[in-house]
């Protein structure tokens, strides 16, 4: 017991706060605290218009970006992570806050915070290498449509329509503009989105952005437009920390939308931290302590009144672009967002909300990368329908779903691809001292197959109709060396097919198995039926010797003194 609490407390050490990371701040304090104030102003209509988009308001937005971004920043595992509130995370909540309400949300987001860190502590991390691209880019690009149709009734200046589904209630939206269209917030929306696609070509590092929002509140301040409506009022400041949301008799039904918050958290997060490595030089971020770290931030985000949050592919990005080199830019990005909840709320709350949607539109736009698309599509046809599925179960379901089916589809086509590379190839009989007449009557009765690639249970039942097709022979000699895999299923094809043949008076023998055969086909009783005598060969050549003595002893061939057999390289291993 004490050995156990002592495990636990090293690995929870080992996920805390290092000294380097603070001798890494000391680096380059300035550039830092130049990123951290850029990553800000990128960060804060992004925090606006997500917290929006998620049913929680603005005020959720912004406490989110505050107090995750900075805790994520401090645990996490990487230094160049920015953290907060993502349209992919908004794609999740927007359900649940229609079917649980805003407790509902804070509970979740507490409750998957709690299971990160557990995933942490269990070493999860590394698993993240194992979702195929394919599967990445497909979700990416469903989450940017649903991103973009979320937007459309606030671009078009309508109340949103109930329901859950984002196609129904962008069609809904499109009738209730029909009946009374609001060109002011359509182009609202329409400029912004141009202004930051547009200036994102000519001048990257310039914060079109911040600059398109303030425009549009200044233009419908001055005009005094009453169809622009703002986003509304904004506590100065965030609220005391409380856990008054939490209905301990909901978490039993709030268990699998947390599960799914977490496991999205996880993947973004870690997506995110792994886009940033390759982004710059020398940098690499550590997958447990970067769960651990979004795990307190998640915990810590709703006490204050904040929705889930991740990592931030978009603002990681800008963040190391503009020369971020440690977690100081992160932590200055959570400070700026802090002042301006507590000094800029009145004037944040009259930023219209079709220009907030003009903000998500463009992002969701800018989240395509046609080249990665491009070249999944041309890739095989497999990726590609592993990211078209992927992206249609995203917009028909919801995101963890459509990563589950995409994971489940590419397992099955990956499992489907190396089944194929299984085969059974009958091979000549060495001939080594034999006479050629010697050699011709042995090759009337004995035949050999050589076992190429796994033999599992995706190629297990096409070996058994290959290997019971044998012809009328009288010994079948499986060279069983260059099997790179057995499960369980192959074994017991292998018995079954061992058996059928036995049943047709064909002794089967094999050679060269390894010792990591040896567990598995014994456990199925396989072994037994593959040994003569009790004999287990180790090369081919010593097969054949068994396969002559049998042949003789049954009267097949005339009994004569046995020529030595020459071992081929190859067949000195089976």
């Amino acid at each position: 017991m004490t050995t156990t609490l002592g495990r636990v407390g090293d690995r929870i050490a080992a996920l805390l706060p290092r000294w380097d990371d603070l001798a890494q701040i000391r680096r380059d304090p300035r550039r830092d605290l130049l990123a951290g104030l850029t990553v800000a102003i990128v960060a804060l209509p992004l925090a606006l218009g997500f917290g929006v988009s998620s049913g929680l308001g603005a005020q959720a937005g912004l406490a989110t970006a505050v107090v995750a971004g900075a805790l994520a920043a401090v645990f996490g595992g990487s230094n160049l992570q920015v953290s907060g509130p993502t349209g992919a995370m908004t794609v999740v909540l927007v359900p649940i806050v229609g079917q649980y309400g805003a407790s509902g949300v804070l509970t979740v987001g507490l409750m998957a915070g709690v299971m990160l860190v557990g995933l942490a502590a269990l070493r999860a991390g590394k698993y993240m290498q194992y979702v195929p691209a394919p599967v990445v880019e497909g979700f990416t690009l469903g989450i940017a449509c649903v991103i973009g149709l979320q937007q459309v009734p606030s671009a078009l200046g309508v109340p949103k329509p109930e329901g859950d589904r984002v196609l129904v209630v962008t069609w809904r939206a499109l009738e209730e503009f029909a009946k009374a269209p609001n060109w002011t917030a359509v182009g609202f929306a329409i400029a912004v989105a141009a202004v930051m696609l547009l200036g994102a070509r000519r001048r990257p590092t310039v914060p079109f952005s911040i600059l398109a929002v303030i425009a549009a509140t200044a233009v419908a301040q001055l005009a005094h437009l009453d169809e622009a409506k703002p986003i509304g009022d904004l506590p100065s400041g965030l609220p005391v920390p409380s856990l008054s949301f939490l209905d301990l008799g909901s978490l039993g039904t709030l268990l699998a939308p947390a599960v799914a918050v977490a496991a999205l958290a996880a993947l973004e997060s870690l997506l995110s931290a792994s886009v940033a490595d390759g982004m710059t030089v020398g940098q690499q971020h550590d997958p447990d302590r970067e769960l651990f770290g979004q795990g307190i931030a998640n915990i810590a985000a709703p006490l204050f009144g904040g929705v889930p949050a991740t990592g931030a592919i978009a603002r990681t990005a800008v963040n190391v672009r503009t020369g971020a080199s440690s977690r100081l830019a992160a932590l200055t990005h959570a400070a700026v967002l802090a002042v301006i909840v507590f000094a800029a709320a009145p004037l944040v709350s009259k930023i219209p909300l079709a220009a907030l949607s003009g903000v998500l539109l463009a992002t969701a736009i800018r989240m395509v990368e046609v080249g990665s698309l491009r070249a999944m599509a041309k890739a095989t046809r497999s990726d590609a329908l592993i990211l078209v599925l992927t992206c249609v179960a995203t917009l028909a379901l919801d995101l963890v779903y459509a990563v589950i089916i995409g994971l489940v589809v590419a397992g099955a086509l990956a499992l489907r691809a190396v089944a194929k590379q299984a085969r059974l190839d009958q091979v000549p009989l060495d001939r080594g001292d034999h006479s050629v007449e010697e050699h011709a009557l042995l090759a009337e009765h004995i035949v050999a197959y050589r076992i190429d690639g796994p033999l599992f249970f995706a190629a297990a039942h096409r070996f058994l109709l290959e290997l019971t097709e044998v012809a009328d022979v009288r010994v079948v000699i499986l060279r069983m060396s260059r099997i790179s895999t057995m499960d369980a299923t192959g074994a017991l094809v292998l018995k079954d097919a061992v058996e059928k043949l036995k049943r047709r008076g064909i002794l089967v023998l094999a050679s060269g198995i390894r010792p990591s055969q040896v567990q598995v086909l014994d456990s199925v009783g396989a072994l037994d039926l593959l040994r003569h005598e009790g004999r287990q060969y180790a090369s081919t050549p010593d097969a054949i010797r068994g396969a002559r003595h049998y042949l003789e002893t049954t009267g097949v061939l005339s009994t004569g003194p046995a020529q030595p057999t020459t071992a081929t390289s190859e067949e000195a291993v089976g």
